[in-house]
């Protein structure tokens, strides 16, 4: 008889993270991959600050604006989509959408963004490509979960890193605690409560989910899927990460 699988860990939430910045590629990941875990955070008092490494200026609808209007109304979007879920400190790096790579520039502008809000918690994309979920595995995520995962350690806890941050005032700071999202969890967050201001929030995505009538019934799909597959109850919501002690 095949064992049962022990169920993920269910987060409590605690007074240990007081910030949190959460590190992604575009416009819309954030709401897709941990919205209700962001509103989760901000409804128990937590700071959060989010990263864009681009401004989602190849973003996959079918409008013949240029690149320079398709990144001004994704940002517009995201910052809408903020609000929803309780935050107002939005950074895009302004990387080209499709073309992230892991540069040592990247890197350097991850760490200033870590040095900046002093996060006891960051949340990324997972860095390792998932061979049974394609679409979960686009190259901007990994790059942006790559790179994140280099600026924690050793960057940005690093005085020597690209010594110029120092003399722009950023002292280094050393994370205590990454999630990232992964098909291999250890941890996961109820988000029972929260998943009406995640659907809420990727509703403002417009551009990206307009006219997906199926939008509530598939998010509410996804994040029953991930409950179930992780031990908790009928009728619950969750997100599932991977949890890495870093300080």
């Amino acid at each position: 008889m095949a064992k049962k699988k022990s169920a993920t860990p269910v987060y409590k939430f605690d007074d240990s993270i007081k910030k949190a910045l959460v590190i992604v590629a575009h416009p819309d990941d954030i709401d897709f991959g941990v919205g209700g875990t962001v509103a989760y955070l901000t409804k128990h008092g937590v700071e959060v600050a989010y990263c864009l490494v681009t401004s989602g200026d190849a973003g996959g609808d079918a409008s013949t604006h240029t690149k320079a209007e398709r990144a001004a109304y994704r940002e517009a979007e995201q910052t809408a989509a903020a609000k929803v879920v309780g935050v107002t400190d939005l950074t895009f790096l302004g990387y080209s959408d499709g073309e992230v790579e892991v540069t040592l520039q990247l890197r350097k502008d991850i760490s200033r963004a870590i040095r900046v809000h002093q996060p006891d918690l960051v949340i990324t994309q997972n860095p390792e490509r998932n061979w049974d979920r394609m679409f979960a595995s686009h190259p901007d995520h990994m790059a942006a979960g790559e790179a994140t995962v280099r600026a924690i350690y050793p960057d940005a806890r690093n005085p020597h890193f690209k010594p110029e941050l120092l003399d722009e005032g950023h002292q280094p700071h050393a994370v205590k605690q990454l999630w990232f999202s992964s098909p291999t969890p250890t941890m996961v967050i109820d988000i029972t409560k929260t998943i009406d201001k995640k659907i809420e929030a990727l509703k403002c995505h417009e551009s990206q989910v307009g006219g997906n009538e199926n939008l509530d019934t598939m998010i509410r799909e996804w994040a029953a899927t991930t409950a179930k597959a992780n031990g908790m109850k009928k009728k619950r919501f969750a997100e599932a990460f991977r949890v890495v002690t870093t300080g």
